[in-house]
């Protein structure tokens, strides 16, 4: 069973070591590709602080302040918007909790 599981973790380890040397591969073979280094090209979340030590975000380059997020919070809590399937989860989440913890009570018997 002992050497079952180490070939289990070194197979695992190996994939994963794989899959991040092609993300690598890739993202140089994408800039390559490219021919020239290009200042317009952006990462995708970026951080800046201003001079008067305010913070600015850009996702995808958009820009993004506190104050937009606080008024999609609060339309997002105006509409009160429903997700069915978040509802589901929810409560299959909070059934499945309580058939564990009944069962864990009727083993220990507390």
């Amino acid at each position: 069973m002992k050497m079952f599981m180490l070939k289990s973790f070194m197979l695992a380890s190996l994939m994963f070591i794989s899959v991040l040397f092609g993300m690598q591969q890739a993202n140089e073979g994408i800039h390559k590709m490219k021919g020239y280094e290009d200042d317009e090209f952006k990462s995708a979340f970026s951080i800046e602080e201003k001079e008067n030590g305010s913070f600015e975000t850009a996702i995808l380059g958009n820009d993004i302040s506190s104050h937009d997020l606080k008024q999609k919070r609060e339309k997002l809590e105006e509409m009160k918007a429903f997700n069915l399937f978040s509802s589901i989860g929810k409560n299959l989440a909070d059934g499945v909790s309580n058939v564990v913890e009944k069962t864990v009570e009727l083993i220990t018997g507390k």
